[in-house]
């Protein structure tokens, strides 16, 4: 008897070192959680989103071989993750689940400035059980914003989108102005249609585009309207690629880093 008591003994603790072995279990609900679990947790059980490899992600490369799992309640239920990372994805019967079942959700806040985006970092990567992952990350990004500091030499430039938006104040896109060294040329705040008309009769001295790149994004948009490239003609600083723009994280350095760069 006393046998077969420590067979079972040692099975069940066989079994609870198996268990603690299996990786960290991370659902990404959107496009923008999936950089940041692919960038602080490559290691773990991943289940992203379905737009983790679009063009306009960040990691689309790192994205492949890892599983897409769907942002709905029945997809949890199968994936059963032990965190969830969202920005804006989930809905509101998800999310109660996930909290009823005790998953830890961590929601990306809309950064609007550099020292937001280091606050996600820092927030994710603690949730993930991963803050020296979270601190390099940090660290990268402090290295790409230096290469970005001053290049601009305080002319204002004006962001266009392939749709025809621009982004004033108080916006994730105007602190990448300013990180790179340059003064936003649109004054009221946040994301605003720039407006062919605008243009015609006061064209900015400076342009950074955004977007341009990625094939399907907007061809009618107004950005891409003859008036408007007439405009930015001579006058474009910077081209940024989609992918550097999508989120609020460490990459919007990258692309103060590019617009330095491209600026020079």
């Amino acid at each position: 008897m006393r046998a077969a008591i420590t067979a079972v003994v040692s099975a069940m603790a066989c079994w609870s070192g198996v268990a603690a072995a299996e990786p960290l279990r991370v659902m990404a609900l959107d496009q923008c959680a999936d950089q940041f679990v692919l960038a602080l947790a490559p290691d773990a059980e991943l289940g992203l989103s379905p737009r983790a490899d679009d063009p306009d992600s960040w990691l689309r490369a790192d994205a492949q071989g890892h599983r897409r799992v769907r942002p709905t309640l029945e997809a949890a239920v199968g994936f059963r993750p032990d965190v969830a990372v969202r920005y804006w994805g989930g809905d509101a019967r998800l999310l109660a689940a996930l909290a009823r079942d005790g998953v830890r959700t961590v929601t990306l806040s809309d950064a609007t400035d550099m020292d937001g985006i280091r606050a996600n970092i820092h927030s994710v990567a603690q949730a993930l059980g991963r803050p020296e992952r979270g601190k390099a990350l940090v660290g990268r990004m402090e290295t790409q914003l230096a290469k970005a500091e001053g290049a601009g030499r305080g002319r204002k430039a004006v962001y266009v989108t392939a749709s025809g938006f621009t982004s004033g104040p108080g916006s994730l896109m105007d602190a990448i102005l300013r990180a790179a060294g340059f003064r936003n040329g649109v004054e009221r705040p946040g994301y605003q249609p720039l407006g062919l008309e605008r243009v015609l009769l006061t064209p900015p001295a400076l342009f950074v585009k955004g977007f341009f790149d990625l094939a399907r994004s907007d061809w009618r948009g107004a950005g891409r309207h003859p008036v408007m490239q007439r405009a930015m003609r001579g006058r474009t600083a910077a081209e940024l690629p989609g992918a550097t723009l999508t989120c609020p994280a460490w990459f919007a350095a990258d692309a103060a880093a590019q617009l330095a760069e491209q600026a020079s």
